[in-house]
């Protein structure tokens, strides 16, 4: 009974770090200002088929409606209320959605934007996504309903009211962030207002929340919200489940806010896994992939099992937030491949893939200065639907970056090798490495510029396997190049410097 009583207890501490995929899907994909509609189509007819575990979606609450700049991605960080109407769908296109994605084994984890609402200078009006009325001068948002009492301004000690100094820990969580109204996350009413939010969205069926400028809340207080929130539905959830949380806390080192203060709620987001890795496949500052050899904690990041990890984010693919110029985008998609590849075939952390929007980008002294373009659309302000091309790639200036073949089939043997262990590394002391997981799979890279040639121990069965990258396994033939592993687990690689994307994975599942 005590032994009985002791797992069920470390079960319930251990909840909130569990991403709740169904077994077999290790990753989710964040489809940014995908309409509910399309989301629940592409969990149907791509994401379930491909092995997805889940979807990041975009706030799905009232947010303000902003002209100057026109309707850029950021107004759905500016809350004007709960209610759930936005770009992306009303709330009966939400819950189809969850509904249909978590039907085929495809859940969702909503962008939590609980922090605060929107900007002091928004005016007073009903130009919001529900029509809700607000007052953002006298903080009055009756569609909640906050008022005045609700928020930190006594408590901030910044002349501006905004945070001024990131190494001053009470400001950072106390003040406002780019002027936007501070929630007081430490009054049991606010509280309350943010867990009735989220428990509506847990009974309607998602599986967990990334929390949005966490590092922006008082630890104790996202604590003391998340212990409000209800267990998952158990339509589709084992009972007793809780919803997976993810905080967004950019740690770089060097301030006194680190993710560790928030591991007791639940994972955060690695943000120098994406920075980083972007410098050594980019080869600056004297960075080569040999060194990735003790990728991980070896690298100063936080635990594994306490991590969320991508290679780029909503943010800093277009030079906000953190990681700077070394983040690796679509834009970059030869590097972004291989950065993607890396990721997906390494143990560490929980994996998140990307998928975007293009928007005009214009360099002005060194910034882009369309940096704040919202998602296509059409001349009313809706959202474009994804329109998918014959060739499974995306129309309507959709990226799709997770229906790349290459990153898709990544997603796939992320999932084949998931809980092998990490073996067989090899490197040439300069930027051509390769790595198994146990005797499942291997992938190997060629960053140099010359050609790689070389025979490696792979750990795998031997056969012949179908490389991934290049193609896939197709019924009993191989689109792509074929790697034969001979009995004693080694196999010839040749990759050239100038191939389309220089790196090979193979599998158990991809084997003739």
């Amino acid at each position: 009974m005590g032994i009985y009583f002791l797992l069920l207890v470390v079960g319930f501490c251990w909840a909130q770090y569990n991403p709740n995929t169904e077994p077999g899907r290790t990753s989710v994909v964040h489809l940014f200002e995908w309409r509910w509609a399309d989301i629940a189509l592409e969990c149907e007819r791509y994401l379930a088929p491909n092995g997805f575990g889940g979807v990041q979606i975009s706030p799905p609450n009232e947010n303000i409606v902003i002209t100057d700049p026109w309707q850029p991605w950021w107004e759905r960080y500016q809350p004007i209320s709960y209610k759930l109407c936005s770009r992306s769908g009303n709330e009966d296109e939400f819950r189809d959605m969850v509904t249909r994605c978590n039907n085929v084994g495809v859940h969702i984890y909503v962008d939590a934007v609980i922090n605060h609402m929107c900007g002091a200078n928004a005016g007073a009006g009903n130009h919001a996504t529900c029509g809700s009325y607000f007052n953002a001068k006298t903080e009055d948002f009756p569609a909640v309903p906050y008022s005045g009492w609700d928020f930190n301004d006594g408590k901030c000690k910044s002349r501006s009211g905004d945070i001024e100094n990131y190494h001053d820990i009470s400001q950072v969580r106390d003040c406002r962030l780019v002027s936007l109204l501070d929630l007081a996350l430490e009054k049991d009413y606010v509280r309350s207002k943010v867990a009735e939010y989220m428990n509506h969205l847990i009974d309607i069926g998602v599986a967990g929340f990334r929390i949005d400028a966490a590092k922006h809340m008082w630890p104790e207080d996202v604590k003391a919200t998340l212990d409000k929130l209800h267990n998952l539905n158990t339509i589709w959830f084992s009972p007793g489940s809780k919803p997976f949380i993810y905080q967004e806390v950019i740690d770089l080192g060097g301030e006194p806010i680190t993710g560790s203060q928030y591991f007791e709620n639940g994972r955060v987001t690695e943000f120098k896994y994406g920075a980083k890795l972007g410098t050594v496949i980019r080869k600056w500052n004297g960075e080569k992939m040999a060194y990735l050899k003790n990728w991980g904690e070896g690298w100063g990041f936080v635990p594994s099992d306490r991590a969320l990890v991508f290679v780029d984010n909503h943010d800093n693919q277009r030079g906000h937030g953190a990681g700077g110029a070394s983040i690796l985008t679509f834009w970059d998609a030869r590097l972004y491949k291989m950065a993607v590849g890396f990721m997906l075939a390494h143990p560490y952390g929980f994996t998140r893939v990307m998928s975007s929007f293009r928007w005009p980008r214009y360099f002005e002294n060194g910034r882009d200065v369309n940096d704040w373009y919202g998602p296509p659309s059409n001349s009313d302000g809706s959202t474009k639907s994804v329109t998918i091309n014959a060739d499974s790639t995306c129309g309507n200036d959709w990226v799709c970056e997770h229906r790349w073949r290459q990153i898709r089939n990544m997603v796939i043997f992320r999932n084949v090798v998931d809980g092998e262990p990490f073996s067989n590394w090899w490197d040439n002391n300069s930027n051509q490495v390769a790595f198994g997981r146990g005797n499942k799979g291997f992938i190997v890279f060629n960053n140099d510029d010359w050609q790689m040639h070389v025979s490696l121990q792979t750990g795998l069965p031997a056969g012949t396997y179908c490389d991934v990258i290049s193609g896939q396994k197709e019924g009993n033939r191989c689109t792509g190049i074929q790697v034969y592993v001979s009995g004693d687990g080694k196999a010839n690689f040749q990759i050239s410097n100038y191939a389309e994307d220089p790196f090979i994975a193979i599998h158990v599942d991809a084997k003739l």
